[in-house]
């Protein structure tokens, strides 16, 4: 009974690596040295039982996916499988065409993330411009609140002393013990005219 969920293990095994290769291949189980084995060559001598045999889908489709493509068609040619090959083409093709465009949506969506990352970056320049601008703004008008604060105060000019008074008599300091005296009269000079309408002081 373990043998035989040990064979099943290994067989499955080797049906799934041979398609997640993408190969055609048939599956021998031979026995070489009393020893159980499973190869994708026929067993030495013709001995051994094929367990695996490859569709002609499989071989199609694993010359398709080579890109060999005229080997496919002789392939197909040669076994009557005009009708298959077309199938297995189709099915292809639809294949490339769905990598194509996965490839190119793929490709999209990355030139649009940059796009929006971009205009993202843009933004965020933007913003902390403007937000430059409106603190320097806000420091302009302080200083000009301030400024008109400023001018609006009444300004005080405190007037000599003199201004509105009678000023006081002169004192010469270093002769204060005499009064100065009156000032001095003027003296007249009389005119006497001459002929000729001159005149001589």
């Amino acid at each position: 009974m373990k043998a035989t969920l040990t064979i099943k293990l290994c067989v499955a095994a080797l049906l799934l690596a041979a398609a997640q290769a993408g190969m055609a291949q048939n599956i021998y189980k031979c026995t070489q040295g009393g020893q159980l084995e499973y190869t994708d060559h026929p067993c030495p001598g013709g001995k051994g039982e094929l367990i695996h045999q490859a569709d002609d889908s499989e071989v199609i489709d694993h010359y398709l996916n080579l890109g060999q493509v005229d080997i496919a068609k002789r392939y197909a040619d040669a076994h009557h499988l005009d009708a298959l090959y077309k199938d297995r083409l189709d099915a292809y093709q639809q294949k490339m065409d769905d990598k194509a465009q996965q490839q190119a949506d793929e490709a999209a969506d990355a030139q649009q993330q940059a796009e929006d990352a971009r205009q993202q970056a843009i933004a965020d320049q933007t913003a902390n411009t403007n937000r430059l601008l409106q603190a320097q703004n806000d420091a302009l008008r302080q200083q000009n609140a301030e400024y008109a604060d400023q001018l609006s105060q009444p300004t005080y000019y405190a007037p000599p002393a003199y201004w509105g008074a009678v000023a006081p008599p002169y004192r010469d300091h270093d002769h204060d013990h005499k009064p100065p005296g009156p000032p001095p009269k003027p003296v007249f000079h009389p005119c006497t005219s001459l002929a000729g309408g001159r005149v001589q002081c």
